[in-house]
């Protein structure tokens, strides 16, 4: 028999007896959190930081490089990175507009439209790379497909914000290489009402998966560090992001809130003039049943239209 202290945590039964507390699965990370949370908030705390355990001796894991902005370690942090919702303008099928069927997908620069579309996305330039760690396996997951998305300068989505609804930018694929990473060049987003600046992606099993949402394995988001926001939002086109950053916080984000985004918040390097380089370490487990995904209904976010309603 296993050692009780060990196979126990806040008196529940590990769901995987004998492994590290990190090791247990989606679903007994959020009974964790969910219990936390209601103990916090009969003390009238609200939102905490709730990060997760570090796993020890992971040679998959990296440092921070010197002088990038974010939580020390955020961009290789271990554990399994948080589901989430697609929010509303995922771009996916899942919730109208489906781009992930359409010839051109497949794409490094996302920064154009691509088929009918010819719009352009401007703003502060962005290089976004991901790597996808197999947690499963103990690996790089080469071979995936990675799917990103996320809001313009203005805030808005293409294929659903007034004014872009027949535009498709600032959403491609990339299969993943040997090393698990893939590489996309974007703008930096804006801050719209009531979110944290992020970026949203799914994983696929491989290319062929992209046209069934059904079939991502991982549905998260990646959170832009504040010093970095405050210095592109001083930036010609961002002025509706500083009054909308200055009132939300990454403890109070309806999607980064649970833990301060501890998993999601990437390391970013560079300048407002050069542009800026976003990378973050995403570990998947394909043990665990995916938990994120789908998309609530909802009306156009951004100027003129709202913000988006939820995730």
């Amino acid at each position: 028999m296993g050692d009780p202290k060990r196979d126990t945590y806040e008196g529940r039964p590990f769901a995987r007896p004998g492994e590290e507390l990190v090791d247990q699965g989606l679903g007994f990370d959020i009974g964790t959190v969910m219990r936390r949370r209601q103990v916090l908030r009969a003390f009238g705390l609200g939102a905490a930081v709730l990060g997760l355990a570090a796993a020890c001796g992971d040679d998959l894991d990296g440092g921070t490089a010197s002088g990038a902005s974010g939580t020390p370690g955020a961009g290789t942090a271990s554990g399994e990175i948080p589901d989430e919702t697609a929010g509303p303008y995922p771009g996916d099928g899942s919730n109208g507009p489906d781009v992930l069927n359409q010839m051109g997908i497949v794409r490094s620069d996302i920064r154009s439209g691509f088929g009918t579309a010819s719009g352009a996305a401007g703003g502060v330039p962005m290089a976004l790379e991901l790597s996808i760690v197999d947690l499963a396996g103990g690996r790089p997951f080469a071979g995936v497909a990675v799917y990103v998305w996320h809001c313009d300068r203005e805030g808005r989505y293409s294929l659903y914000s007034p004014g872009v609804t027949d535009q498709n930018y600032l959403r491609g694929v990339q299969i993943a290489d040997a090393q698990g990473k893939v590489r996309f060049t974007s703008v930096f987003p804006a801050c719209y009402d009531g979110r944290w600046p992020h970026i949203h992606f799914e994983v696929y099993p491989d290319q062929a998966s992209i046209t069934d949402a059904t079939k991502a394995i991982a549905t998260s988001q990646v959170a832009l560090p504040k010093d970095v926001c405050d210095t592109v939002y001083a930036t010609a086109g961002y002025s509706a992001s500083v009054a909308n950053l200055a009132r939300v916080t990454l403890q109070n984000d309806m999607v980064f809130g649970d833990d301060g985004g501890a998993l999601q918040l990437g390391t970013v390097t560079g300048s407002a003039t050069a542009g800026y380089s976003v990378a973050l370490t995403a570990k998947v487990d394909t043990r665990t049943t995916p938990a994120g995904g789908g998309a609530p209904g909802g009306g156009p976010g951004g100027p003129g239209g709202g913000p988006p309603p939820s995730r």
